[in-house]
């Protein structure tokens, strides 16, 4: 089991549960948590659904190992769903998301912030958009629904810089609606939800499709950007040296690279 379900009355949540791998999404975790997310979405007991983490990470991004697998292994077998089925999973779930952030977030653990109606962070926590440090783009539409989100400057030294940002910081620019202690973000994030979910169910979903129809198209678009530019640079010569290094438990060097890389 890759990712746990409990039910509290409308209230359904979901727990990224690779503890040992940092929550770190497999094709396994993908295909589960899109699934999930289909499920709620004509569950008529479901009204709003809270994503976490187990143990020290909520998630650590892409599996690099399965990464590499993914370029190197003429035999690797992808999911049902994958990557990109979980981000139409995300973009389509019509109720509202509510993510929990327990600890660090990496890659799509914190691209996922994006499709968000209301995120809480431990303050603990970190995240990360580590995409220049793997030689690769953006994902899950975050060249869009970033600037949107937080604006121009912070989206784009979120994006290019692959520092960490702390809980704080991640609150001063509106990509998280408050911070919490460790032992109240849950209780904070399900009384959230509890409140939401005594709400019409058919309300909720009205609020949102009005809030998220407008900006559809353009969400659509980015996505199609994003992964064009990321297929024309997965294996290419800086993500492969970063997943080089990353095998090899060392920094990526990427001076000696060929010009333009």
């Amino acid at each position: 089991m890759v990712l746990k379900v409990v039910d509290d009355e409308r209230v359904r949540v979901l727990t990224l549960d690779r503890p040992d791998s940092l929550n770190a999404f497999n094709e396994q975790l993908y295909d589960a948590l899109a699934s999930e997310l289909s499920i709620a979405t004509t569950d008529p007991s479901v009204a709003v659904v809270v994503l976490t983490g187990a143990g020290r990470a909520f998630s650590a991004g892409t599996d690099l190992l399965e990464m590499q697998a993914r370029i190197t292994d003429p035999d690797f077998t992808p999911g049902k769903f994958g990557f990109l089925g979980l981000i139409d999973a995300l973009a389509d779930f019509p109720k509202p998301l509510i993510v929990a952030v327990n600890g660090l977030g990496l890659g799509i653990g914190a691209t996922i912030l994006g499709f968000a109606d209301l995120a809480f962070m431990s303050s603990t926590a970190r995240l990360k958009c580590p995409f220049t440090s793997l030689g690769v783009a953006p994902e899950a539409a975050s060249s869009y629904l970033f600037p949107r989100l937080i604006g121009h400057q912070n989206a784009a030294w979120m994006l290019m810089s692959a520092e960490w940002m702390t809980a704080d910081e991640a609150a001063q620019i509106g990509l998280v609606r408050s911070v919490c202690t460790p032992e109240e973000l849950m209780p904070t994030a399900l009384r959230h939800a509890r409140l939401l979910a005594a709400r019409p169910i058919s309300s909720l979903i009205a609020v949102k499709r009005t809030m998220i129809e407008p900006i559809r198209a353009e969400i659509a678009a980015a996505r199609e950007r994003e992964n064009a530019c990321f297929a024309e640079l997965m294996g290419g010569p800086a993500n492969t040296e970063a997943l080089m290094a990353f095998a090899e438990g060392r920094e990526p060097d990427f001076t000696n690279l060929p010009a333009g890389w």
